[in-house]
Formats: structure tokens, sequence, C-alpha cells
């Protein structure tokens, strides 16, 4: 069974390249949970006011639709880097299950930077995108807030998970062990597989 955890507490502080890439980490996280956070607690705010302004004055808070939605597309596409900085993402990892040791490492480091290209691709072309929104002046109904300013959030997200696969495959270059991101090291714990007498004991004890 696979499990990510954090360097243990007792262990030395890092030094040198490691250490400035976990300082360089560190605001990344501090800039992913600051927009992550705020737009959870503003959208949350919002769409109370929302409810309770057509509750008490029949009258809601216009844009309020507009504005939920933009924020969602900020959460969901900020929160790429944030998954990937807690190796919390979806993997498949079937065949990667089945190695140890080196073998295992190598695959995780190459599969780390095929992902940050193909994050780093996404960057790209999502900068076409924004770019195309910005030209043609496209704004939403209510507020005519430009839609380019709010799709942002894409070559901003995707570029955050291309940092955090190159980080966790510079820490499984730097440091021993298997490392799933640069701050979450995987333990791979053997699960005990029972046989047909242990079967045959539990059933007589029970």
């Amino acid at each position: 069974m696979d499990s990510t955890s954090s360097p243990r507490g007792d262990e030395p502080r890092p030094t040198g390249l490691l250490g400035a890439l976990l300082a360089f980490d560190r605001l990344l996280g501090v800039i992913e949970r600051t927009l992550i956070a705020g737009a959870i607690l503003f959208m949350a705010l919002l769409m109370s006011a929302h409810v309770v302004g057509n509750i008490l004055f029949s009258q809601g808070i216009a844009g309020t639709y507009e504005i939920t939605e933009m924020l969602i597309v900020l959460i969901t596409f900020v929160g790429v880097g944030y998954a990937a900085r807690h190796a919390r993402h979806i993997s498949m990892s079937a065949f990667y299950d089945q190695l140890k040791g080196r073998a295992r490492k190598a695959l995780l480091i190459v599969i780390s930077l095929g992902t940050a290209l193909l994050m780093f691709y996404f960057c790209y072309k999502s900068v076409d995108y924004v770019v195309a929104l910005h030209d043609r002046g496209r704004t939403s109904a209510s507020l005519q807030i430009p839609f380019w300013i709010v799709y942002l959030a894409l070559p901003v997200g995707f570029a955050l998970a291309g940092i955090q696969y190159v980080l966790t495959a510079v820490r499984n270059v730097l440091s021993p062990g298997v490392w799933r991101s640069l701050t979450e090291e995987e333990t791979y714990d053997e699960v005990a597989v029972a046989t047909e007498d242990d079967e045959q004991a539990t059933g007589r004890e029970r």
C-alpha cells in the first residue's frame, strides 16, 4: 500500500539547492493557499448574502452566479498545482506499483518530467486562448467583466503544476528514497497475504 509522509522533524534542515527549492515551494504554497482560500470564502459569503437578500428584500446581488462561476474556474485550475504539491492527484499506477528501488524511482522521475512537459504545453495553449479572448473583447453578461482576466487562472494553474512536477523530479535526483512531491516522501508497506492455513485457523476461532 502506497502512502506519503512529510519529512520527519528530527531531520537536519536542507541547505544549498534543496533548501532554496523548499523555500521557493513554500512561497508558491502561500500564493496557492491564499488564492484558493480567498476564493472559497468570498464565494461562500457572496452566495450567503445573495440568499439572505432574496429572502428579506426579494432582491439578490446582481451578478452572483457569474462571479461564482469565475471563482470556480480559479479554484479548479490553481488547485491543480496545490494537488501536485501534496501528491494528491489521480495517478494510474498499476505498472508503477510493481516496481521497487531504483526502477521505481527512475520511473517516477520520468513520469514527473513527462507530466511537467504536458503541463507547460497546456500553459502555452491556454495563453493563446487568453490572448484570443482579450482580442475579441468578450465580457460577462451582467457585470461586463472581461473573460480574459478570469481565464488567466488556466495558464497560472498549469504553470504551477508544471513547476511542482519539475521540483518532484529534482527532489528524487538529489535525495535518497522515493518522493511523490518535493515535500512528500513515499512509503511502501508490504501487505501480508493470508494463506489457506491462516484462513482455516481464523474460521476455527470464529
